[in-house]
């Protein structure tokens, strides 16, 4: 392989069947940096479906009944859900809402199904028009609630959407309006 200069965190090892074609010294590498099964920081060329920070609908490939279940998320080394941070009891094929989070205590990046810990429930910045990044997390009495550019939870009613959406479904938006309690209501128009 090869080791790229990490900084403060030393020398990365990029393991060599990463990169087709051998970099010269000093070169730069556009790479995904996290800690190994063994908590070592390695890199890889592969980008996963979403950084720390982001939300994401992700499958469930493995479930371990005493850290949790792992899931897909675009890199060969699959994601940890840990039992602590589920909502429900799940099972392999699952596909869930997530937030890619980096655990404090262990310095790992996990995921974590309890959303509601990483929405922004200060008044939001946004105005009405403003287009958006959204992600449907989930069916209301109402309509569907959204995740709205990772920060806030927003809400489609039924009664502005021609059909119905479906959870995980990502899309681009606009804010409708964003009332005087904080809300925010969407649409596709």
């Amino acid at each position: 392989g090869y080791f790229l200069d990490g900084g403060t965190h030393g020398d990365v090892l990029l393991p060599g069947k990463q990169l087709k074609q051998r970099p010269a010294v000093g070169a730069l590498v556009d790479v995904f940096v996290y800690r190994d099964s063994e908590d070592r920081i390695v890199a890889t060329t592969e980008t996963p479906y979403a950084m720390v920070g982001e939300f994401a609908y992700l499958r469930v490939v493995s479930v371990n009944p005493r850290i949790g279940v792992f899931l897909d998320w675009g890199l060969e080394k699959d994601l940890l859900l840990p039992i602590r941070e589920q909502t429900v009891p799940l099972r392999e094929g699952a596909w869930l809402v997530v937030r890619v989070a980096l655990d404090e205590k262990t310095d790992r990046v996990i995921a974590s199904a309890r959303l509601n810990r990483y929405l922004n429930l200060a008044p939001p910045p946004f105005v009405a028009g403003q287009p958006v990044k959204l992600l449907v997390i989930g069916e209301s009495p109402l309509g569907y609630n959204a995740v709205v550019n990772h920060t806030h939870r927003g809400l489609f009613y039924f009664s502005d959407l021609t059909g119905p959406l479906a959870t995980g479904q990502a899309m681009d938006g606009f804010i409708k309006a964003v009332r005087p309690d904080g809300k925010i209501d969407l649409t596709l128009n």
